[in-house]
């Protein structure tokens, strides 16, 4: 079985025959092709495909990427229908699979490690193995071919919306940072001025329109703000700014308030128009994620991943904590409840359901977008398709994801057919509330103020009798105290009395008063009725001990009742006689 191989070129195919049959198979294969000559032994040159231009090369290329067989180079196969069997060397395994398929050929693609040696000396030494390609020239090919190939892929590559949905979501997230700080550096600004303008009117761009149009507050008399806010608004600020409590600027402040309005209003503007496009562009890339989460949510989990095939790849638990990586970490180190949802928290679907079952929702919600998202990244729809057939998933999936949410929370389900978006949304209205006015009522008139207590009130016979009876009580509780001082002070005394005494006969003696205590504890000494204190030997302190504490009776030993003798015992008695008998003989 002869030995082809394919090797393809930016100029185009080139074929070649290997003389040994076994060449794939032997171990010396990098010094048999170590050289120019070597190699035109061992291979020869058969057949070159050239391409006619460089669209064509591109075409050709880009379709040896995608692992297809090319019109080109099935012409140039068709010359082994003669051969019966036929072993095609390929560098590519996606191309050799598809070869390999080919009907009416006998082809065998051999495309392994052992092909990587073979290619690696024919391209090192290519314009020498076929005739009539210069070096130069083939380089030029060959780098155009690169250029035309990447322009290609860049132009025509799934990854490129989504990179336009990163770096919008990004933006709009900057846009309202920026907006949030130059409105309110406008209404700190201008507050200076007109401070009852930001109770009127919360709504920044409307704010910064008024400053545009209104300039000072003296002109709100001959200012027409009708374009701008409705007729309620208008009197309401006309009428604050006549009774306003600001301060005066000048000309020069006031321009560069109105330049940073102007600033606030390009801005806002600038982000609806940004708002729209990733609302469309979400639509058009992932209609069933979009109709599942929202355009603006749906983008954000695009941008977390990368792209929409790396979101795609990921399960419905996966999609449900995407968002909160670090707050999974740290439970998992911590040991405690793992988070349960991310950036799926701020969907519309768990934004209704109460708190019990906001993790239940988040979960449903995460498996039926990680199937929208496979969907919307690997289904192929024809041209011709509407925007309803290729979001039928996640219409479907919502209102079912509608039903379970109103089934947890007790309401009653949709009917069948209806779209859970359909929902009447009402525009916003102006509320003007009215200022808290000055109460008359709450001041005090002169002849309506209250009398004044007299300098001398009458007494009722009653609370003096109360008032004696209080006092009586007093008096009894005074005495029962005094009792009992009286008490305490007497015993005091008794004990300093005491402790005199000890001393004064301690002193006598000779001895200290510890010691005096001591043996007057033990007996060793007497105090006799008429003071006179009497020594004692020990001999003595011990025997008045004695006589005092009295010896404890010695405790008889318990007499055990007779058993009664039962039938066993005699038995027992019985034998022990007889073993006396026999010891005694």
């Amino acid at each position: 079985m002869p030995l082809f191989i394919l090797t393809e070129t930016s100029a185009g195919y080139g074929l070649f025959k290997a003389t040994d049959k076994k060449l794939l198979d032997a171990d010396n294969i990098q010094e048999r092709l170590s050289t120019v000559d070597k190699i035109v032994k061992e291979v020869k040159f058969k057949e070159f495909a050239k391409f006619d231009s460089a669209q064509t090369a591109l075409e050709e290329i880009s379709g040896l990427i995608e692992g297809k067989v090319t019109p080109k180079l099935a012409s140039l196969l068709d010359e082994f229908k003669d051969e019966k069997k036929v072993t095609l060397a390929v560098a590519e395994n996606k191309l050799g699979s598809s070869i390999g398929k080919l009907p009416n050929l006998n082809i065998k693609p051999i495309s392994d490690s052992s092909t990587n040696d073979l290619f690696r000396a024919l391209r090192q030494h290519l314009t020498e193995l076929i005739p009539g390609m210069l070096p130069e020239n083939f380089q030029e090919m060959s780098l155009g071919l690169s250029h035309s190939l990447s322009r290609h892929r860049l132009k025509f590559s799934p990854d490129k919306v989504d990179t336009m949905i990163v770096h919008a979501v990004s933006l709009l997230d900057e846009l309202d940072k920026d907006l949030n700080t130059f409105a309110m550096r406008v209404k700190e600004w201008y507050g200076w001025h007109f401070p009852e303008l930001a109770k009127i009117l919360p709504d920044n761009l409307s704010y910064a329109r008024v400053i545009v149009t209104l300039g000072m507050r003296s002109n709100a008399t001959t200012a027409d703000l009708s374009e701008i806010l409705p007729h309620e608004i208008e009197t309401a600020v006309k009428a604050a700014a006549d009774i306003s409590m600001g301060t005066e600027i000048n000309e020069e402040d006031l321009n560069n308030i109105k330049l940073l309005a102007e600033q606030v209003i390009g801005y806002s503007e600038y982000r609806k128009e940004l708002s729209e496009y990733l609302e469309n562009r979400m639509k058009a890339i992932s209609p069933n994620m979009t109709e599942l989460l929202g355009a603006l949510v749906g983008a954000r989990m695009i941008a977390h991943t990368g792209s929409l095939m790396n979101m795609a790849k990921n399960a419905g638990s996966t999609i449900q904590i995407i968002g909160a990586e670090k707050a999974l970490f740290r439970a998992l180190k911590t040991k405690h409840a793992t988070p349960k949802y991310g950036l799926i928290y701020h969907a519309s679907l768990v934004g209704q359901a109460s708190g019990n079952n906001k993790g239940k929702m988040a979960r449903q919600l995460a498996s039926k977008v990680a199937l929208g998202v496979r969907t919307d990244a690997l289904a192929e729809f024809d041209d011709d398709a509407t925007d309803e057939t290729r979001a039928a998933l996640g219409i479907k999936a919502r209102a079912r994801l509608e039903n379970n949410l109103r089934q947890m929370e007790g309401k009653p389900l949709l009917a069948k057919g209806s779209n859970p978006n359909e929902i009447a949304v009402s525009a916003p209205k102006w509320d003007v509330k009215e200022a808290r006015k000055y109460n008359a009522d709450a001041d005090g008139v002169v002849g309506t103020e209250p009398a004044k207590k007299p300098l001398i009130e009458v007494v009722d016979e009653e609370m003096k009798d109360a008032e004696d009876e209080s006092e009586d009580e007093a008096a009894k509780k005074a005495k029962k105290k005094a009792k009992k001082e009286g008490k305490e002070k007497k015993s005091k005394k008794e004990k300093t009395t005491k402790t005199v005494d000890h001393e004064a006969l301690a002193a006598e003696l000779g001895i200290s008063l510890s010691k005096f205590t001591k043996k007057l504890e033990k007996g060793q000494i007497k105090i006799s009725e008429d003071g006179t204190v009497e020594v004692l030997s020990k001999k003595d302190g011990k025997a008045t001990e004695e006589t005092e504490t009295p010896s404890k009776p010695k405790s008889s030993k318990r007499k055990h009742d007779e058993e009664q003798e039962t039938p066993k015992t005699e038995e027992k008695h019985k034998k022990k006689k007889k073993k006396h008998g026999k010891d005694s003989e």
